[in-house]
């Protein structure tokens, strides 16, 4: 049962990363209706490293064109993004954690993505969106920057929230994947940076070593398959499924902390 669990939670991590739908609400939810209340901290940011490895593995070329022409635009509007969301993430340091311990605005922030979707539906139909990251100008790498670090909210997707952010700006959907992939790469480390602390004090806790590795590998195979379809997805699909999706899961997880009391007990 435990591997079982860890698969489950590593599955939840590796496609929720990268597909729209928040890979920390649905960790959170997992844990909740697991029971698992010690070392859930140390357990994400081990199975959020895995993802990590997925998206340097898929956008590998693109990387290692960073890095040997670092001085380029594309770089300095990932390092403003960056500099946006951490901004956020310290000036709401204290509410981002009270609300992931307590998830108490997990309905709520699933139906924002829903929404933020749907918005970015609306907007690539109208729209001429013709923008690259090679010719957007500063103001967008804020916006981006600005979303991503709203959605250091359980429930509120990431990759949904930045390539939101980035249509919104106009951007091509290739091109708004792109960042938004590459931007998660700093914001996973810094993220595991600033959690190292609180993973001392409470280690690992529920999981052991065994399960750990279980759930690292699930997210890892399963995140190079998400980032896979995703760049398929914005290409030539729509959101259309992922915004019926987070709708539905934001009502269910409403009722139940007003009616059901399935899982917030």
């Amino acid at each position: 049962m435990e591997i079982l669990k860890s698969i489950l939670l590593g599955l939840a991590q590796g496609l929720g990363e990268f597909l729209p739908i928040s890979s920390s609400g649905h960790l959170l939810l997992l844990q909740k209706a697991f029971g698992l209340t010690e070392g859930g901290l140390g357990y994400s940011i081990m199975l959020h490293i895995a993802t990590l490895a997925a998206v340097c593995v898929v956008y590998r070329g693109q990387i290692f064109a960073l890095l040997k022409k670092p001085i380029q635009w594309k770089t300095l509007w990932l390092i403003a993004a960056t500099a946006v969301t951490c901004a956020v993430y310290l000036l709401f340091d204290d509410f981002f954690d009270e609300m992931s311990a307590s998830g108490e605005l997990l309905g709520y922030c699933f139906i924002i993505t829903a929404l933020l979707l749907t918005a970015s539906e609306v907007v690539r139909r109208r729209l001429d969106c013709t923008v690259t990251c090679s010719d957007m100008k500063w103001w967008r790498a804020l916006v981006i920057g600005a979303v991503q670090g709203i959605a250091i909210l359980p429930g509120i997707s990431r990759s949904g929230a930045t390539i939101s952010g980035a249509t919104f700006c106009r951007m091509r959907r290739d091109e708004a994947a792109e960042f938004s992939f590459l931007l998660s790469i700093p914001a996973i480390l810094g993220g595991a940076v600033m959690e190292v602390p609180g993973i001392i004090e409470t280690g690992l806790g529920d999981f052991n070593l065994l399960t750990v590795m279980v759930g690292m590998i699930v997210a890892g195979v399963s995140g190079y398959f998400a980032v896979r379809f995703m760049i398929h997805m914005i290409t030539k699909k729509s959101f259309v499924p992922f915004i019926a999706y987070t709708a539905a899961l934001g009502v269910f997880v409403l009722l139940d902390q007003w009616v059901f009391h399935l899982i917030y007990r």
